[in-house]
């Protein structure tokens, strides 16, 4: 097991990527217009955060929700500091992008070969053949490029997934020449053991600067997992998404990402340096409360955001 020093730990601030615009809102029922994904970005935009990941260049009929996602990244508000990126699972995504002006982008597969055929109808060799041309591409057009690889603790499909597994996708991505890797929790069941065994397993492979968590809170672990990772392996970036919105359609029972409120305030308690106003990021969740048609699930927004009491029986 990696340990880290408690000086190693506060001489890095922690990196926040916040993913609510695309993987927070994709799963929304609702569809949402134009103007309130910008509202809501260019809020974001204003947190402190330095990276938000602001659409998704897919397939309408797979996630409607990103349909607009050109446009979300011709009509933003650009905030000096912030890179916008956005999700490419292809040619055709890259393209898009490209035209959009995007200034990096994700490619994904995952660790089981049943998530990676029912998330985009490929098995893992052959949604690694689609990144490969997409990264070679990607890296001739100066573009940034990260890779998620999904469920790396527990797949919906086949189950509990060994971190042999995981390995050996993350080492073929590296190879390809990605510059950052997101492992991705997607079911949100794991503790902060199973994040020791996987990390004991990747970093040995790749240096923790190249890391990111990406947590799911379907279990209410996912803080803990996060210091847990920030604390014993030194690992200083996480996905996590305003108001802890999300889930995943192909993981059914999944709820949202982390919220980036709990997760900032929480690093913040631990004495990590953070430059996100968490309160902020409440705010710009709150203004889609309407839109959305539900309360946010983030802990930090029913502090600073309560909802009137129910009046008592009996008057």
């Amino acid at each position: 097991m990696s340990h880290v020093s408690e000086s190693r730990q506060k001489s890095h601030p922690i990196r926040i990527i916040e993913v609510g615009p695309r993987d927070g809102l994709q799963n929304e029922s609702r569809p949402l217009s134009l103007k309130t994904k910008l509202d809501f970005i260019n809020a974001l935009s204003l947190t402190g955060l330095s990276e938000i990941e602001a659409g998704a260049f897919v397939s309408p009929t797979a996630v409607p929700q990103m349909q607009n996602s050109s446009a979300v990244f011709r009509q933003l508000t650009p905030s000096p500091g912030v890179i916008y990126s956005a999700l490419v699972p292809n040619d055709r995504g890259l393209d898009e992008a490209l035209v959009a002006g995007v200034q990096k982008i994700a490619v994904v597969t995952a660790a089981s070969n049943s998530f990676t055929l029912h998330n985009i109808r490929a098995n893992i060799s052959e949604s690694l053949t689609r990144v490969r041309s997409v990264v070679s591409r990607g890296k001739q057009g100066g573009l940034q490029i990260r890779a998620y690889i999904s469920t790396v603790i527990d797949c919906p499909y086949e189950g509990r997934i060994h971190s042999s597994q995981v390995v050996a996708v993350l080492t073929q991505l590296l190879d390809l020449g990605v510059d950052e890797i997101a492992l991705g929790e997607t079911l949100g069941k794991a503790s902060p053991n199973d994040i020791r065994l996987l990390l004991d397993a990747v970093c040995s492979k790749i240096g923790s600067h190249q890391l990111v968590l990406h947590l799911h809170d379907t279990y209410g672990m996912a803080v803990a997992n996060a210091l847990t990772a920030w604390e014993e392996y030194g690992i200083a970036a996480f996905d996590a998404s305003a108001g802890g919105l999300g889930g995943c359609p192909y993981a059914p029972g999944a709820s949202g990402n982390v919220a980036t409120e709990d997760l900032v305030a929480a690093f913040k308690a631990s004495g990590a340096v953070v430059h996100v106003d968490e309160k902020k990021v409440v705010k710009a969740a709150e203004n889609l409360v309407k839109e959305i048609g539900h309360e946010l699930s983030s802990k930090l927004s029913k502090v600073l955001s309560p909802r009137p009491a129910l009046a008592p029986l009996g008057g």
